[in-house]
């Protein structure tokens, strides 16, 4: 390891421990803290409950840690069609906390009639009459935001079943900043779900711009790949230690934790972790616990991620 490395790591691993020592200390006493949702005045707890935790897991386990999440005050959960069979593993594991918990979910489909298919089929695999927030998932081409918003659309769904009580709030996830802003200008949305992450902010300079133009409008600003890193190898993609992260996170615990207080520490309501148990439950560690960043977590924090590679880039609307 190069001297310039070695100290990077080194600055890394002493804030967290520090970190860590706190969080050791305490993390069973009080439950997370929440923020508001921009305009709509919901309060969800800081970190969300990813469905890909429960993705694939048996009925027992999921039943487990969701009771788990809630009892330390997770509040906010978020799932998707294309996660696998999450949603029915999530549905009946948080039936018995439905009337407390704020449900997301999203659809895959740009036109009416599929985009309707798919919430129909959601609320039958979710255990539930309406989800609290309904999501276009991943709207990062222009040309899907253009059929979105079309005649025949999906928002023509998506408006139809907030009169139907289907849904209470409107909103999207994207991995474009392009997207993003084009989106905020032709609708008023409620929420954007998008990557709020040190090294895409300080190496691609990816993510200010929707926070800022999210911040101008009011918006709820939930935040992705807090705890993420960079690209996998070419040699590590088909197989890696991490089947649940597409994208390779940041080194547990010690830059997982700081990256995620780093995310914290920005105007977002909440983020959501990855999908892999063990860094579902450092971010709870780490939410129960919650601290801004020292001037020198931050600086060990951005000096281990100067150089590396991020998993978006500005332009990703193509």
């Amino acid at each position: 390891m190069e001297r310039r490395d070695f100290l990077v790591q080194a600055g890394l691993t002493a804030a967290a421990v520090a970190s860590a020592g706190k969080l050791n200390a305490s993390t069973p006493s009080h439950p997370i803290q929440r923020r508001t949702l921009g305009k709509t005045g919901e309060k969800l707890s800081i970190i969300g409950f990813g469905g890909i935790v429960v993705q694939d897991e048996e009925t027992g386990a999921a039943a487990n840690i969701v009771a788990e999440a809630v009892d330390r005050g997770v509040n906010y959960f978020d799932v998707a069609p294309s996660y696998g069979n999450a949603q029915e593993r999530l549905g009946p594991a948080l039936a018995p906390y439905r009337n407390k918990c704020f449900l997301a979910c999203k659809t895959e489909g740009r036109l009416k009639d599929d985009s309707r298919a798919q919430l129909e089929q959601s609320l039958k695999l979710l255990k539930t009459d309406h989800v609290d927030l309904y999501q276009f998932h991943a709207l990062t081409k222009m040309a899907d935001l253009d059929k979105v918003l079309g005649p025949g659309g999906a928002m023509e769904t998506m408006e139809a079943a907030k009169k139907e009580g289907k849904i209470r709030y409107i909103g999207f996830s994207v991995h474009s900043v392009e997207t993003a802003l084009a989106a905020m200008d032709r609708y008023n949305f409620d929420t954007v779900l998008f990557p709020c992450n040190w090294v895409l902010f300080t190496q691609a300079n990816f993510g200010p711009q929707i926070l800022q133009k999210a911040q101008e409008k009011k918006m709820g600003i939930l935040a992705l790949k807090g705890m993420a890193k960079t690209v996998w190898a070419a040699d590590q993609k088909a197989v890696h230690p991490q089947p649940k992260c597409w994208y390779q996170p940041a080194s547990f615990p010690d830059e997982a934790s700081l990256g995620l207080r780093w995310t914290l520490g920005h105007p977002i309501t909440a983020a959501i972790p990855p999908g892999d148990e063990k860094y579902f439950r450092l971010a709870m560690d780490v939410a129960q616990n919650y601290k801004p960043l020292e001037p020198a977590e931050e600086t060990a924090l951005l000096r281990g991620g100067d150089g590396t590679k991020p998993i978006f880039q500005l332009g990703n609307d193509v």
